[in-house]
């Protein structure tokens, strides 16, 4: 799990709770216009911008990757991938068969390189499969975007017609203050959902598909290698391309002899 979501989401909720709590009662702050205005609304904006089924995919996804992290780090894929590449030239592309991996995608070329694929077949299969699932990640980043993008304007929107009334009702001094707190509380509506809880999550997705494009790349590129039955350490050095520069050489110095 990340950690850093939850307990970003934890700490931004109980902030707000607490500001909330310390002028007065939580029940001040709970308004069905208010909350019709910028749940609707963003709803009904997001439904225009994407395609239905992209909505029920997309965000179910995005939440789901966002709290979640992958099981490796990049050194780590390299390390295995070396090994995996030297199990390979030693005991043949049969050997692969009872290895046990962890990594999904990992574990689907690796079965393609036991079962004696060639390599444009398995080229094409896992490149197709990173683009796709990219494509699906990068889609629930930008709906959450979308919504972070109008909810602060819906809060706006519902703040304008708030006031209308509250100057429609002038004549009745007992009518202000509702309407003023209804116009005040859609504003603050909007404009916790986007900065809380929508663009948060959008760049903590693009992140996310940044890091699992590096991730399944380097896959590829190592699946490749070993189908090739390269040598572990011509292995290693070529994926270490993937690593950042100032971790190259920790890593070289902690491979293997």
């Amino acid at each position: 799990m990340d950690i850093a979501t939850g307990l970003g989401l934890f700490a931004g909720m109980g902030v707000l709770i607490t500001l909330i709590l310390m002028g007065g009662e939580l029940s001040m702050f709970l308004d069905s216009h208010a909350f019709i205005a910028i749940f609707g609304g963003a709803f009904a904006a997001t439904l225009i911008r994407f395609p239905l089924s992209s909505i029920f995919h997309g965000v179910p996804l995005g939440m789901r990757f966002v709290f979640t992290m992958r099981r490796v780090s990049q050194r780590e894929l390299i390390d295995e991938i070396a090994n995996l590449a030297e199990i390979a030239r030693k005991q043949g592309p049969m050997g692969l068969e009872k290895v046990e991996i962890s990594d999904t995608f990992l574990a689907k070329g690796v079965r393609y390189v036991a079962d004696g694929y060639d390599a444009d077949f398995i080229r094409d299969n896992l490149e197709r499969d990173r683009d796709n699932f990219l494509t699906h990640l990068d889609e629930g980043q930008k709906i959450y975007r979308s919504i972070g993008d109008c909810a602060p304007a819906f809060g706006m929107v519902a703040t304008l017609i708030g006031m209308v009334q509250m100057f429609a009702n002038m004549s009745d001094p007992s009518k202000l203050g509702p309407f003023m707190a209804i116009a005040l509380l859609a504003t603050f509506y909007g404009a916790a959902l986007a900065n809380l809880l929508c663009l948060p999550i959008a760049d903590k997705l693009h992140l996310k598909l940044v890091d699992e494009e590096i991730n399944r790349s380097l896959i590829i590129d190592g699946v490749l290698m070993m189908r090739e039955s390269k040598s572990p350490t011509l292995v290693r050095e070529m994926l270490l391309a993937y690593l950042p520069e100032k971790h190259r050489h920790e890593a070289q110095e902690l491979a293997p002899a």
